[in-house]
């Protein structure tokens, strides 16, 4: 009878939880994610715009041209174009991206498009993966991604050096939407441990921007790779926040709202710490950059500020309940506002009348900040107890053991592109020649050699 009579007291507190999760969900805006960070300056989110144009450059079928360009235009010289591959080239191994050279910016860029819901060959791409699959430096990275960042680089790496070694000035820049961005950005990572296969490239030359980007590396490798990594996020956008595996949330697609919901309440009941903790979590990579133009309970779309970091804990980690967070992640909306944003931020400072001299300046001072930044963030992970992450030595390299289990995919394109040369060694020759098999089947690093 007692039992019986405590019901309802249990009704009660469950209906008290219940909204007290609703109201502190509807409450937690996209805004309060980085409201503690910094805020960006024009030099260093100048090229966000430029290269997002450059981006939706890849869903045209011809440059000279165009159907669906945008009102700035491409800003694409068709005679800098030095190749551009669809699904056939890339035999669906990985998206359609172009190689383009800019002169005007010092810049060798390759931009790659994100998922193409018509195409399997993307799907397949997405559900080559399951938790804790793919091991690389010491953390885990989405497998699917990694070999598409593979199949690239056999394709391209020669002529990738060639115009390093052509153009010592100008720096490489590997950039993505959605799909494309978890590739650019696992390229990166594997262009910055292989340099000397491209003229031994200076790391600070190599950089990438993940625009609206995939969670694709662990966190001790999302913060270790800050450094040149670059992740762009506008407002809402649902993909940088849902921890659940990309394979799951497109098999999903079509109900997506309810198991962004159902997400939402599981990772309310688990602690952050607990989150942190796990080496097979996946997170958005390196330096975040975040685009904020909507304020709680207000219509309408306000001035953008874009707020920076390297951010260890709270990291993106909690879902907005919002009807933009889909539209959010559009490649269309994200151009725009980050052109209206780098407007805004041009127009403060020529308010403040900045001398040329002060410019440069402000720009050592920026490096120098994004360094520390980047070295407390490194701090922060170990203080965190992070799986896999160590502080930076006093030299300013890392302090990586040897038997560091280490793996690099350059994934199994059999085919390249028409400039490679057979007598090259692929990139698949490469881990075979890097790497190992122990008694377990897992690959680790060879001890008599050290890679960067």
């Amino acid at each position: 009878m007692s039992i019986i009579c405590g019901l309802p007291l249990l009704e009660c507190v469950y209906c008290l939880a219940c909204a007290r999760w609703a109201w502190k969900r509807c409450l937690h805006t996209a805004g309060h994610d980085s409201e503690t960070w910094g805020l960006a300056t024009a030099e260093e989110f100048e090229p966000v715009p430029r290269l997002c144009r450059y981006i939706l450059a890849v869903y045209e079928d011809d440059l000279r041209n165009p159907l669906w360009e945008p009102p700035r235009g491409y800003g694409i010289d068709p005679e800098c174009l030095i190749m551009k591959k669809n699904y056939e080239d890339t035999q669906g191994r990985a998206p359609p991206y172009l190689l383009y050279l800019d002169h005007d910016h010092a810049d060798i860029v390759l931009a790659i498009r994100g998922l193409n819901l018509a195409k399997e060959s993307d799907y397949a791409v997405l559900l080559d993966n399951k938790l804790g699959k793919r091991k690389f430096d010491g953390g885990y990275v989405h497998n699917g991604l990694l070999k598409a960042a593979g199949c690239v680089l056999n394709a391209e790496c020669d002529i990738l050096k060639e115009l390093v070694e052509k153009y010592p000035n100008y720096t490489l820049t590997f950039t993505g939407h959605s799909l494309g961005s978890g590739v650019a950005a696992l390229l990166t990572m594997v262009v910055v441990q292989n340099r000397d296969r491209l003229g031994n490239i200076d790391r600070k030359r190599v950089r990438c921007y993940a625009i609206a980007p995939a969670r694709c590396m662990s966190l001790n490798l999302a913060v270790r790779y800050a450094d040149v990594i670059n992740s762009v996020v506008l407002q809402d956008d649902f993909l940088p926040r849902t921890a659940t595996p990309l394979e799951d949330i497109f098999k999903s697609l079509f109900c997506l709202p309810c198991l962004l919901c159902l997400r939402c309440m599981r990772d309310t009941c688990i602690p952050e710490e607990k989150m942190l903790k796990d080496p097979r979590r996946l997170y958005a990579p390196g330096r975040l950059y975040h685009i904020v133009e909507r304020k709680p309970f207000r219509c309408g779309r306000f001035p953008p500020v874009v707020k920076t970091a390297v951010p260890v804990d709270g990291r993106f980690e909690h879902i907005v309940l919002s009807c933009n967070a889909t539209s959010d992640h559009a490649i269309i909306w994200i151009e725009r506002e980050a052109e209206r944003a780098l407007e805004l931020m041009r127009e403060r400072d020529h308010t403040l009348e900045i001398p040329a001299q002060q410019r440069m300046e402000r720009q050592e001072t920026l490096e120098k900040e994004h360094s520390k930044e980047y070295k407390a963030a490194l701090r922060r992970a170990v203080s965190l107890a992070v799986p896999h992450a160590f502080s930076p030595s006093q030299y300013g390299t890392f302090d990586e053991k040897d038997d560091e289990d280490s793996q690099q995919s350059a994934g199994d394109c059999s085919t390249g592109s028409s400039v490679k040369s057979k007598s090259v060694e692929s990139w698949d020759e490469l881990i075979e020649r890097l790497f190992e098999r122990d008694e377990s089947g897992n690959m680790v690093l060879k001890k008599p050699l050290i890679v960067d």
